[in-house]
């Protein structure tokens, strides 16, 4: 349980730290960087990758007919 501990404090503190590098590259606030990621960013890449799933499901689907036929 510590390990597991351990490792979530590191991702943390890495996470964290590539956040406020971002925010000096980029001059804006910290909050404002975690608004972009976590408000815009990440639900939006999760409903495009969502769409490209069902896409491709439904190709798969058209030849999968098409072979048995």
């Amino acid at each position: 349980m510590e390990v597991l501990s351990n490792i979530i404090k590191i991702v943390f503190v890495y996470c964290t730290d590539f956040i406020i590098n971002l925010t000096d590259l980029l001059g804006i606030s910290y909050y404002e960087v975690n608004t972009y990621i976590f408000v815009i960013i990440w639900p939006a890449l999760t409903i495009i990758l969502i769409m490209m799933n069902i896409f491709q499901r439904v190709v798969l689907n058209r030849r999968m007919k098409k072979q048995a036929l």
